[in-house]
């Protein structure tokens, strides 16, 4: 029973995602992008004193850590489940970042407010059903790291997304659902300031640069 209301919750989130031109995998789950950034992030051709032509490739910037020391067993079982986690939850909340702009142009081109509420509605179903067999597969902590990633990439809560979709009071109703079960969507994301965002972040960034 717990496992199905936290999936819920999870669906509610996944609910304001665009079901359109999306790859799907075998089971009819839209297939995340690797997260890894390419390497290159521009080429370009120009011509030298010389009247050669000549190629030059424009890397992206590559952020280096120093080696990690651990001051206990518990800091490196955090940081092997953060690498873990974010692993499995980075893709999902990269292709939600993608398709929520998408996805409000779309809602914004029903005239009015009801016939909105009503599409979100019919979308939660579909939604549920579609997303289950993944998030079936996610940990607690997973689905925790899941709506942390979600701020990552969106520059806001999980709160706020459902807010501007759903309205102040489902958005708070599932807050204070969520909460009941570990999950809090207004879960901020602030790695200058908290520690295990700060290390959250540093796996996030060697995971994309394809150093993890």
């Amino acid at each position: 029973m717990i496992m199905r209301v936290f999936i819920t919750i999870l669906m509610m989130i996944l609910s304001v995602m665009s079901m359109c031109a999306q790859k799907l995998d075998t089971d009819g789950v839209p297939v995340p992008r690797n997260p890894q950034q390419a390497a290159v992030k521009g080429r370009y051709h120009f011509i030298t004193e010389e009247g050669d032509t000549a190629l030059m490739v424009v890397l992206n910037n590559i952020t280096y850590y120093p080696p990690l020391k651990f001051k206990n067993k518990k800091q490196e079982q955090f940081y092997w489940r953060t690498v873990r986690d974010v692993k499995r939850t980075l893709p999902y909340a990269k292709l939600i970042a993608e398709t929520l702009l998408e996805t409000y142009e779309y809602i914004e081109t029903f005239p009015t407010q009801k016939e909105r509420e009503d599409h979100l509605t019919r979308m939660e179903k579909e939604v549920f059903n579609q997303y289950k067999p993944v998030l079936k597969k996610f940990t607690r902590s997973q689905g925790k790291m899941l709506v942390k990633l979600i701020n990552r990439e969106t520059n806001q809560s999980s709160y706020s997304i459902l807010k501007a979709f759903l309205g102040t009071f489902r958005a708070g109703f599932w807050q204070t659902f969520g909460k009941f079960f570990g999950v809090n969507l207004k879960a901020g994301y602030n790695p200058d300031k908290d520690s295990d965002d700060a290390i959250i972040e540093r796996v996030c960034v060697l995971v994309e640069q394809g150093m993890l």
